[in-house]
């Protein structure tokens, strides 16, 4: 009884030892994660699979429009320095001029062919543009064409293997709606902000010809001037612009061209060259009281505000009077379209296809009417430098 009793004692101080041993040197084979002590448990977060994201992230929608979104720099020559030319200009005002000028902005690549959609301004007037991608390659783009009135300009690039932006739907967007913009602002290098639609159909703020902008709150500054603002699964919403600040930097208003409008000048410039718009021959002005007066203008109903767009002037024998259109009409409608301010119907007749006649319905002191206008081609505009 004794020599088992040693034995069992023996075996067990065995067992003791070697669970010891194990539990200290490789405790995976017990089931368990060692800690500092060697014996306490530690919970890890799971590791998030390639192909998803943690809940509320957009790390994949960045990945897939950043690809998609380069940086801009172009170069100007250097003016001629008028003090190598005329010493008494030198003499007066010293050395002016003699510098080359350099300018910073972004894109979005919109085709495997290389086009890329920017602004107008980032490019005007450049005598060099060079494109960085965001996987390091750079190239010299050339400018297949401009349109001023929207402030879009297209470019293209020879490289192969190019990656290309998805197009969204601007038109589906509503205010709350989450964006993310994209750009290398400052020149800092590709930079990612999010933010939500703030507004929608902006205009009259004075920047382009054609405004109907997408007011946004992510933060957007200088460098950010065509790059892409995106939704939330990386598809193309927006052509970013402009913002609204009086440091230079973001103060949470920034702008962005739909990408609807982006489409139609991209397709006009590829296809024909140009962006054909319609256009009627009028000098409109805003409503006022005072004009109203002096044209003799009522509202149809008592209590009913006048709303509209005065016509100031009419170009003889352009297409709004030969459509009937005469000084001291309202045009309130534009192809069925209400009609508010001058800018809804400078783009309200934009829209038109030149010569196809449109229905515009017109208020003529107290009698309401609907002309038949058949629109013509826009003149193309003169390009006036930005300051």
């Amino acid at each position: 009884m004794k020599k088992f009793w040693l034995l069992f004692s023996q075996s067990v101080t065995v067992l003791l030892a070697a669970y010891f041993v194990v539990g200290t040197l490789k405790p995976e084979w017990l089931g368990r994660h060692a800690g500092s002590s060697g014996t306490v448990a530690i919970m890890e977060a799971p590791s998030t699979t390639p192909g998803s994201a943690p809940a509320g992230s957009f790390r994949l929608a960045a990945r897939k429009a950043a690809a998609a979104v380069v940086s801009i720099n172009t170069s100007k020559a250097a003016q001629k320095n008028l003090g190598q030319v005329d010493p008494f200009f030198k003499f007066f005002f010293g050395d002016r001029g003699g510098e080359a000028q350099v300018g910073l902005g972004s894109g979005v690549i919109v085709s495997a062919s290389g086009y890329i959609l920017t602004n107008d301004h980032v490019v005007e007037e450049s005598d060099a543009i060079e494109v960085i991608l965001n996987d390091g390659r750079h190239a010299s783009a050339k400018v297949i064409g401009t349109d001023p009135d929207s402030d879009l300009a297209i470019l293209k690039i020879e490289l192969d293997r190019l990656p290309v932006i998805t197009l969204g739907s601007s038109d589906s967007l509503e205010v709350g709606d989450q964006v993310l913009a994209i750009g290398n602002p400052f020149g800092v290098g590709q930079t990612v902000t999010s933010g939500i639609v703030s507004a929608l159909g902006r205009n009259q703020l004075g920047i382009n010809t054609f405004e109907n902008f997408i007011q946004t709150d992510a933060a957007i500054n200088p460098g950010n001037s065509g790059g892409a603002l995106v939704d939330v699964n990386g598809n193309l919403l927006g052509i970013n612009t402009a913002i609204y600040s009086r440091s230079g930097g973001s103060m949470g208003i920034g702008f962005a061209i739909p990408v609807a409008t982006a489409k139609q000048v991209l397709e006009g410039i590829v296809k024909d060259g140009q962006v054909t718009r319609g256009w009627i021959g009028v000098e409109p002005n805003e409503l006022s009281p005072e004009l109203a007066e002096t044209f003799g203008l009522k509202p149809m109903a008592a209590g009913e505000a006048l709303r509209g767009v005065i016509i100031t002037g009419v170009l003889q024998n352009g297409p709004a009077a030969l459509g009937g259109i005469k000084p001291g009409d309202v045009i309130v409608s534009v192809a069925g379209a209400a009609v508010n301010n001058v800018s809804e119907l400078l783009s309200g007749v934009a829209g038109l296809k030149p010569g196809t006649p449109a229905k515009v319905g017109v208020l003529r002191r107290e009698e309401k009417l609907e002309l038949n206008v058949t629109p013509g081609v826009r003149p193309k505009p003169k390009a006036a430098p930005r300051q």
